[in-house]
């Protein structure tokens, strides 16, 4: 019997119009994703989680800007705005956010030497979140992802949990990008990985 969890990627202040790293019409998802909420055997979330100072941050590496794209301890990184400092309102979830239904919330981004755009692992792939191993203890079979940014963390996330071996559907009509390009290259890649992409309306 299959058991479906929604994941709700990033919905945090600083990810939606007015934030430090705005997603334009990143608000759009919040309703949309409220609304589906009760259709789910589980939902969960995640929360970037930056300490002050984060590799990740352009204002770290002097003499560059921000979306830059620098070596950070082996890996490609985009310098971001400074975004979702820990304990900073930028960080929090919004009030319009229905988050009665979380049953947990998995943060990410912690180690100031590493970004982490997936929900399940840092970018290096070393360390685990845990949210696999919380969604396999709970028998889950499928998982549904969509949330902010539909090109970076719902991508990346969708992309470890099919590599995983969850069945995995990408929520495209409720998650917005941050570039046009980026974004079609994930949708290629995930279609050509067999993730399933939700493109309106759908029944679970």
């Amino acid at each position: 019997m299959s058991k479906k969890a929604l994941i709700l990627i990033d919905i945090q202040n600083d990810f939606l119009p007015g934030g430090a790293l705005a997603v334009e019409n990143g608000d759009e998802v919040i309703p949309i994703l409220n609304r589906i909420q009760p259709e789910f055997d589980l939902v969960l979330a995640t929360q970037d989680w930056h300490p002050e100072g984060h590799g990740s941050f352009a204002s770290s590496h002097p003499g560059q800007k921000e979306y830059d794209v620098i070596d950070l301890y082996g890996q490609s990184q985009v310098l971001w705005p400074d975004h979702c400092v820990q304990e900073k309102h930028g960080a929090n979830f919004p009030e319009e956010l229905d988050a009665r239904r979380i049953a947990a919330v998995f943060r990410k981004g912690m180690d100031p030497k590493v970004d982490s755009y997936s929900g399940f692992f840092d970018n290096h792939r070393k360390h685990r979140t845990g949210m696999a191993g919380y969604l396999r203890d709970l028998e889950v079979t499928d998982i549904y992802v969509g949330g902010l940014a539909s090109d970076y963390c719902v991508y990346y996330t969708a992309k470890d949990g099919y590599d995983l071996g969850f069945r995995v559907h990408y929520l495209d009509h409720a998650s917005r990008h941050i570039s046009a390009d980026t974004y079609e290259e994930a949708l290629k890649d995930l279609q050509e990985m067999g993730v399933n992409i939700i493109r309106g309306e759908f029944q679970v």
